[in-house]
Formats: structure tokens, sequence, C-alpha cells
């Protein structure tokens, strides 16, 4: 029985089955949530991971079908300016709960856009009404939270995704739509999804509407991205013919529709599965960063990647 299906076992009366990969959050915040007894809670990790997610079980495992109207949620990126502290989220939290939980539960997405001056005013909110209102703040940098409300919160750190926890989680939703799907399909939404959850299951929706069976190939093009392959390809090529690397490079740009940025962060991710020295490895990647920043600045892409591949080539 792997770890996914004894958490599963574990938490199968309530929601929190449903979120994988952050364990000892999902332990901790399900105490509270047992007795009753939650104080202000602040997540913090990268996109797609299960904050929001999470946010959505406690209030549906505090609240039951009532859970909407003690429960807000809001937005920071939308409405991150003062009038919405002082006015929507202090309208909602000077009122009292419905049913037997002692407070209601305002959950602010993507806090860290908050403006400054709204996060003061949130301070000042969350000081006053404590008794019948918790705050749950989630955010991609918890750096950008000022510090008061940083104190003010019990601080969880959400981690990437590991590729066990993908594969679980692709599986299930294979299964449960009968779909087939073959391991290199799975490695590549690992690859291309990089821990986010919600990204790997948009691209593996958009691969059921064409096909019940999905492979690596589907999924690269779905995503317009070459494959690992045929970068690896590229770089091989050029470490001996310039100019037949040059015109590979071109024709899976074009076949792909890929910008020169996309094709940079392909080939820095690729060059560290070059068979050359490790001084050389670092050499290449700091020229990718040089490279990428010429092209942000303005510079034509291919161009560009022209000189880049250039130094590929062993004298």
């Amino acid at each position: 029985m792997n770890d996914l299906m004894i958490w599963t076992e574990k938490y199968r009366p309530s929601r929190f089955s449903e979120i994988v990969g952050q364990y000892m959050i999902v332990e901790r915040v399900h105490a509270f949530v047992k007795n009753k007894n939650m104080p202000n809670l602040l997540f913090s990790g990268p996109a797609g991971v299960g904050k929001s997610s999470l946010a959505l079980v406690i209030a549906k495992e505090l609240y039951g079908p009532s859970w909407r109207e003690n429960f807000l949620e809001m937005n920071a990126s939308d409405s991150r300016g003062i009038d919405v502290v002082r006015n929507i989220i202090k309208d909602f939290a000077r009122t009292k709960a419905i049913g037997n939980v002692p407070y209601k539960i305002i959950f602010l997405d993507e806090a860290d856009a908050l403006t400054r001056e709204a996060q003061q005013a949130l301070r000042r909110t969350m000081e006053n009404y404590t008794n019948n209102t918790r705050f749950l703040l989630s955010c991609n940098y918890s750096s950008k939270i000022i510090d008061p409300i940083l104190s003010r919160c019990t601080v969880f750190r959400f981690k990437p995704l590991s590729k066990d926890n993908f594969s679980e989680i692709i599986k299930k939703i294979c299964k449960n739509e009968k779909l087939k799907i073959a391991d290199k399909a799975i490695e590549a939404l690992f690859l291309i999804s990089e821990g986010d959850a919600r990204k790997m299951e948009n691209v593996l929706q958009s691969c059921a509407a064409i096909s019940q069976s999905i492979n690596g190939k589907l999924i690269y093009d779905i995503v317009s991205l070459a494959e690992p392959k045929e970068i690896r390809e590229v770089l091989s090529i050029a470490r001996k013919d310039f100019l037949r690397a040059r015109n590979k490079l071109l024709d899976v740009m074009l076949n792909h529709g890929l910008s020169g940025i996309d094709v940079i962060k392909q080939i820095s991710k690729e060059i560290w599965n070059l068979d050359i020295n490790d001084e050389r490895k670092i050499m290449l990647i700091d020229k990718c960063g040089e490279i990428e920043f010429r092209m942000v600045e303005g510079s034509d892409e291919f161009i560009q990647l022209e000189a880049l591949l250039s130094n590929f080539l062993e004298k």
C-alpha cells in the first residue's frame, strides 16, 4: 500500500483525503478543524499545490451545507486596494457566524498582491474582529506580507508536488475518466507542469478532448513545446556541425510554433544532460542567461539563438 493510499484511508470520512503531497500541513489543519479551534492561517507556496483547495476543504468540513454563508472568498489580485478591506471585508467580519462554529472565515487568495496600505488596514481588522472571524491568507511569496500580519498568523509553507504525487493524481483521474495514459506521458506532464497540479489537469483535460489514449507526443503538441529529445538532438549536432544544428533548430521552432524564450528555457534544462564536463555546462548556462536577457530587451530571437548555438561547437 503506497503513501497516498494510506493517507486516503486515514482521512476518507472527510475531504482532507483529497489534498495530496502536503501531509504534515493537512494533519495539523485537520486537528484545528476537528477541535473547531482555528487560528488565523497563512498558506505560502508555489501555484497549483493545494492552497486554495485546502481552504475550501476547511470551510466545508467546519460548516457543512451552510459553508457559503460563513465563508468569504476574495482574490486580492482583483481587489487589492484599501477600500476593499474597509468595506467588503469589514462588513463580513463584523457579523456573527451561522451554526455551531463560533467564527466565520475570510479567505484572501493571492494576498501578496495587496498594497501595503491595504495590508495595514487588514491588520487592524484582524485585531478588531478576532472573536467572530478567522482570516485565511494564501500567497506565493510570504516575504511580500508585512510583519504585523505574519505575526498574527500560523504560517504553513507548501512544497511543490513530487513526481510520485503527480503520478498518483494522474492515474486516479485517468481511472475515473476512463483514459489510457502511457508512462512517458506521465513523465511529460510532470516536466511541463513543474509541480503545478492545476496546470497538469488543464493539459490533461485538453488531451482528453482529442483522444482517450494519451501519449507524450500528444501532450507536447497540446502545449506547443518541443520534445526534450528534439532539443537534445539539436545540441548534440551543434557540438560538431553548426550549420546543420541551426537548420534543425529552425525546423523545430517552426513545427511547434516556439518563441525564442521557450527554446532558451528548454535548452537550459537539456544542457545538464549533455556529456560534457561541469565547468562547460556552467559556462553554457551563463550564456543562456545572457541570451535570454538580450531577447527580453528586444534583440532578434533567431540571431541570438544562433549566437548561443555557436558556443556549443567543440573547437
